[in-house]
């Protein structure tokens, strides 16, 4: 029997030694900041860039000879899965050597969350940070958002992680040719995202917000992060303008960004005619319109501030963000429960939101209605079909499974949350927006600091497990931890 092959690391960890290169190379940028500010806090970004920038090109250095070998399948569900544990393991440093000198799991904690843009935190003072520690979570926030939408765009559709296949259309292959198509696509989401981010800052600078606040707000607004550098986040700007433009910024950021590098090639209309975004915008009318019905029917409210509240906060919810205004948090039941649907639900496939996706949704609600119509026409062969186009059985297959297994960890992840002593209300917001990377927390044991700073060890390492697992899609995380992968 011929002896099996192990997996060659060298071209993910080539890969990944560069991203942490760049990764402490950033790090100056919020250290040159925090300078300039006095605000004692710069010699704990230059430590930490030295300390990510060295083991980058130690590690690139190492993986060299692997560089140009061939890049498979499997080569992408490691340097997917290697890049979202690695990145904020080094991300996590500044808040270990600097303020708000957190511990290692509350700083991997709070690194996870940014890079993966789900927005929850473990810091409580936020606006007592130095300027350059909240630069930098907006910053994390970015660098998800675009590491999200390469991997959406490129890996994800060839990997076939949860029905994704569908997406993989001719000219967006890059396996075999990595290079230069791959580095086509990304000049063209980077020019894309960078253009979203500098009209959201810009933006919200001219609403009133400070420098600070509309850089920190806008990055993570179009990367649907959610970090924001208050403890109020939009509560801090009432009045409405606020509110309005952030929840135009962030359906902006959870659009399918396949289509904006599309508009770029002057197909504009592809937008549109995207059946995820029609069904999105119809979706979050929808909901907003429950919860307007619902408010204004149970109190004696004014019908402005509470569609702005409602609209802010579940299109917050809906695209995966995590920003919040208002008393949301005091919506009541009914309230809470449509922001628990939606946010189950989550933004469009192809963007940097997470959750089921608007897409898988609808393919379920398509395999529904198709075999409620078999039941009433037995004889005939009725195909499950999305935007015309028919669902193979391997892409039902493999969505049918991505959700069965996303809805399985919930609920096991709750109640492992609540064998650490976490209340089951806690427990279940707490997986819910960690797996959804959403970022809101209800319940007790969020109440008292609005933050996860009260949970458990073991709890907040139950967390980073689901925000990571949400995060690779699910499937992409099992398929690394089965012993066969490593071999050929």
């Amino acid at each position: 029997m011929a002896s099996r092959i192990m997996l060659d690391l060298r071209p993910a960890a080539y890969v990944i030694g560069l991203m942490l290169v760049a990764l402490g190379g950033l790090m100056l940028v919020p250290g040159t900041l925090d300078f300039f500010a006095a605000s004692g806090n710069a010699d704990a970004f230059t430590e930490s860039a030295a300390i990510t920038a060295g083991v980058g090109m130690l590690v690139a250095f190492a993986a060299r000879n692997g560089l140009g070998r061939e890049f498979d399948i499997r080569q992408a569900y490691l340097l997917t899965l290697g890049a979202w544990v690695c990145m904020p393991l080094f991300g996590a440093l500044p808040f270990v050597n600097g303020a708000p000198g957190l511990s290692f799991t509350d700083a991997y904690f709070e690194a996870v969350s940014g890079i993966t843009t789900t927005g929850a935190t473990v810091i409580v003072g936020l606006d007592k940070l130095p300027p350059g520690m909240n630069l930098w979570r907006g910053m994390m926030n970015s660098i998800g958002g675009l590491g999200i939408a390469f991997v959406a765009m490129i890996f994800l559709p060839v990997m076939r992680v949860g029905g994704m296949q569908f997406f993989k259309v001719q000219g967006y292959d890059t396996f075999g040719k990595l290079l230069p198509r791959a580095s086509d696509i990304a000049l063209s989401l980077l020019a894309v995202y960078a253009a979203l981010t500098v009209a959201c800052i810009v933006t919200y600078r001219m609403i009133g917000m400070s420098l600070l606040d509309a850089v920190v707000m806008g990055m993570a607004s179009i990367a649907t992060g959610g970090f924001a550098p208050t403890d109020l986040s939009f509560s801090k700007y009432p009045g409405g303008a606020a509110e309005y433009a952030g929840s135009l910024f962030m359906v902006l950021g959870a659009l399918p960004y396949v289509r904006y590098v599309q508009m770029v090639s002057g197909t504009s209309a592809a937008l549109w005619h995207d059946k995820q975004v029609q069904a999105l915008l119809r979706w979050i009318v929808y909901a907003v319109a429950l919860v307007v019905i619902w408010r204004l029917a149970t109190s004696d409210a004014a019908f402005e501030p509470t569609l702005r509240e409602a609209m802010f906060n579940i299109i917050s919810v809906f695209t995966g963000t995590g920003f919040f205004s208002g008393t949301f948090s005091a919506w009541g039941s009914f309230g809470l429960i449509v922001a628990f649907i939606v946010g189950m639900i989550g933004a469009c496939s192809g963007s940097s939101s997470g959750a089921l996706s608007v897409f898988r949704v609808q393919i379920m609600l398509s395999a529904i209605g198709t075999q409620i119509r078999q039941i009433h026409s037995p004889n005939q062969i009725i195909p499950v079909r999305y935007d015309g186009r028919r669902v193979d059985a391997p892409t039902m297959n493999a969505l049918m499974f991505f959700a069965t297994a996303y809805i399985l960890a919930l609920g096991v992840l709750s109640v492992a949350m609540t064998l650490t002593g976490v209340d089951m209300e806690s427990a279940l917001f707490a997986v819910w927006c960690s797996i959804g990377n959403i970022g809101y927390g209800v319940g007790p044991a969020i109440a008292p600091t609005g933050t996860f700073v009260d949970f458990p060890l073991t709890a907040k390492w139950i967390l980073i497990f689901t925000m990571l697992l949400g995060r690779v899609a699910l499937l992409a995380l099992f398929v690394v931890l089965v012993p066969n992968f490593w071999r050929r």
